[in-house]
């Protein structure tokens, strides 16, 4: 059998100067070691990007069509009865685990992805931002390797969209966008499963949204691209939503976009009056001056009323209440708000199953 003789390289980052190529060029040579192997091996690791053959992530809404997205809120409908029934039998997730990693931490989102999750006979692993340190303990790319090894599904909740980009391009297993600065589309998905049980459907109905141009308008957008429906976003001058993504969805020709900087005028005839806090997660510093530029951009009693009598009120939670909804609004016999919050359980049930091939 001949000998192979095996040359191992590792990369040492610019951090350490110590450790530079010149400085180990000048160190003593460690002897060459002869060893035997049965068959021919090579010990220099890749770093190419292995292709995701046939695995989808959920990053985007408008990565799917009309037809998958519908599927996928028909099978939240089944999912949810069966579930709603008491039937504890239906476990496609046995054997399987899931990591979700929370950068930005949130109730809902880790409890309706770990209940769901576990419901249907999986496991899930919390990692929070003390656990991951996403490109600064860690890269995300090394991050997004090392759990597909362990792991059948990533779901992550992040602040920066590059991230959620990155742990699906380098993952080799399915990637959950659970919300990032940019978009939110799992909770979208629970709007659109809110509204056809509420309303009786999705498609062709009026969502207006007052307050800040954020991740959930870009997300209702992105929607708005794929199935039709009007789509309202009524905010202060300078808060409007990101304008390439207005564009794209007006550029789909798809449903009716409107930007709207008047709330009265905006909510005439809503199905749906949709809000959301004025300062998110990060932006806590802007609180106060955005209370003030806000002002007229509350959702109360008298804007429900000018949406009229068939309005149904959502709010994506957690709300300030007194701030941009009253009390009086999330209380009221047309809420829907919670339904809404337990329907994020259900339509990421069906997403996971989606992306699962189950």
């Amino acid at each position: 059998m001949a000998a192979i003789s095996c040359h191992c390289y590792r990369s040492v980052g610019s951090d350490k100067p110590y450790l530079s190529a010149h400085a180990l060029r000048r160190r003593a040579p460690f002897p060459a070691v002869s060893v035997s192997f049965p068959r021919r091996v090579s010990c220099v690791a890749s770093s190419a990007v292995t292709p995701k053959v046939g695995v989808k992530d959920f990053v985007h809404l408008d990565d799917f069509d009309k037809d998958s997205l519908l599927k996928m809120l028909d099978r939240a409908i089944e999912v949810k009865a069966l579930l709603k029934s008491g039937d504890r039998t239906f476990r496609p997730f046995e054997g399987k685990t899931m990591a979700m990693i929370f950068t930005k931490p949130s109730m809902r989102t880790r409890v309706s992805f770990e209940t769901g999750f576990t419901l249907l006979g999986g496991h899930a692993t919390y990692l929070g931002p003390d656990d991951i340190q996403m490109g600064k303990r860690e890269e995300t790319r090394d991050i997004a390797r090392v759990l597909s090894r362990y792991n059948d599904i990533i779901m992550a909740r992040v602040f920066a969209h590059q991230d959620i980009l990155d742990l699906a391009k380098y993952s080799t297993v399915p990637v959950i966008n659970g919300l990032t600065d940019y978009n939110h589309p799992c909770q979208i998905m629970a709007d659109a499963l809110t509204m056809i049980e509420h309303i009786g459907r999705f498609e062709g109905t009026k969502v207006v949204y007052v307050g800040d141009g954020n991740n959930i308008v870009h997300s209702w957008l992105l929607m708005a691209s794929v199935i039709p429906f009007h789509f309202v976003c009524a905010c202060p001058k300078g808060f409007e939503p990101d304008a390439k993504t207005v564009e794209k969805a007006r550029q789909a020709g798809i449903s009716k976009i409107e930007i709207s900087n008047d709330p009265k005028e905006a909510v005439k005839g809503a199905d749906v009056v949709y809000s959301d806090v004025w300062a998110s997660m990060g932006q806590k510093e802007e609180a106060e001056y955005r209370r003030q530029v806000f002002q007229g951009f509350q959702v109360n009693q008298n804007l429900m009323d000018m949406a009229g009598s068939k309005a149904f009120f959502m709010h994506c939670l957690p709300a300030e209440r007194g701030v941009e909804v009253t009390d009086e609004v999330i209380e009221a016999p047309n809420s829907i708000v919670f339904p809404q919050a337990e329907n994020r359980m259900h339509a990421q049930n069906a997403i996971m199953l989606h992306v699962l091939g189950k």
